[in-house]
């Protein structure tokens, strides 16, 4: 039976891939990959050639319809994102809702995705926790954080680089200088760092630090 699979790859260290997903990505027709360039990456280190289509945000409604045609024909598709889990902040959502409309069987692999690793290792409470992925850069950001600033489960937010210490700040200026938290940078990679403490302590730490590599930001609710 033809199949949609949704395949995690490592969100830094090429090792962080499972077996089963190696004998997946073999066994394909064609891949989606949000950036052909990063995974040629990993099937080279992993010696796997399988033709490769670009699926990133910008095409993904143009030519959704025709991967639909061609899973429907009776070929085996894979959808990667750069890092982690598709769907988790990057694309993923619109085939698998098209598949499931369309009665095409959905596999999802299970693998890696940051904001696992740095939930569990802030020293914040994981038993429950929401996922905010990026804020709204500015229509909807105020209110939106106005509203979590009474949230009382753990929160997990993405962001780059350039933006970490403007949305640092932002939370500081909600929450309270004093709510604690967690900025998870480079996970799995050499150079991995979790800075802990309260928010206004997180910002001096950054003020005085050149900022690079994906980042995590893990903050208590407001009764942590």
């Amino acid at each position: 039976m033809p199949k949609l699979y949704i395949i995690p790859t490592p969100i830094g260290n090429l090792e962080d891939i499972t077996i089963r997903a190696l004998n997946v990505l073999k066994s394909l027709d064609f891949l989606l990959a949000e950036d052909t360039r990063k995974t040629s990456i990993l099937l080279s280190r992993y010696e796997i050639k399988v033709k490769m289509v670009s699926y990133h945000m910008h095409n993904e409604h143009k030519i959704l319809q025709n991967i639909i045609d061609k899973i429907e024909l009776g070929l085996n598709v894979g959808l990667v994102s750069d890092a982690g889990t598709p769907g988790i902040s990057d694309p993923g959502f619109l085939i698998v809702r098209e598949c499931v409309k369309h009665g095409i069987a959905v596999e999802c692999l299970p693998g890696a995705s940051a904001f696992v690793p740095a939930l569990v290792n802030s020293g914040l409470p994981c038993d429950k926790f929401c996922f905010e992925g990026f804020l709204p850069v500015k229509k909807g950001r105020k209110t939106r954080l106005e509203i979590l600033a009474h949230e009382p489960r753990t929160m997990v937010f993405y962001e780059s680089p350039h933006k970490l210490l403007k949305t640092l700040n932002d939370l500081a200026g909600i929450f309270g200088n004093e709510r604690q938290a967690c900025v998870s940078r480079e996970l799995s990679k050499i150079h991995e760092e979790n800075v802990r403490g309260s928010l206004s302590e997180i910002i001096q730490h950054y003020e005085k630090s050149t900022v690079k590599g994906e980042i995590v930001i893990v903050v208590a609710g407001i009764d942590s």
